[in-house]
């Protein structure tokens, strides 16, 4: 089992940034990538950034530009730093760990962007 707790989620107006992290522990080796997704109401959840064990990283083209995915393997934790934030990125954000072919999440972080 792989246990995920985000935090770093809040009100930001529009232009402004947040940094979420996301803290893994429990059986964590052999884990193949981590990243963020989120869901807005009534949408479905969709991919935000990736980063693979290797350190490559893909990000959805609505972010792309403006948010940043890292990592630190010393502590174990995921980093997505948000910049330029809009109304649109309003939404659940959730960490996710892929192992051994499952999916693991943390229980969701939410950001509000105001306009």
């Amino acid at each position: 089992q792989v246990q995920l707790v985000e935090s770093g989620g809040g009100l930001v107006q529009a232009g402004g940034s947040l940094r979420l992290s996301c803290a893994a522990s429990g059986s964590i080796s052999s884990i193949d990538a981590m990243g963020w997704y989120r869901q807005a109401p009534g949408k479905q959840r969709d991919m935000v950034a990736r980063i693979t064990s290797g350190g490559s990283t893909n990000y959805a083209d609505a972010v792309k530009g403006r948010f940043t995915i890292s990592r630190d393997n010393a502590k174990n934790t995921v980093y997505l730093q948000m910049n330029s934030l809009k109304p649109e990125d309003t939404a659940v954000y959730y960490c996710n760990a892929k192992r051994g072919g499952r999916n693991y999440w943390g229980q969701g972080t939410q950001v509000t962007v105001s306009s």
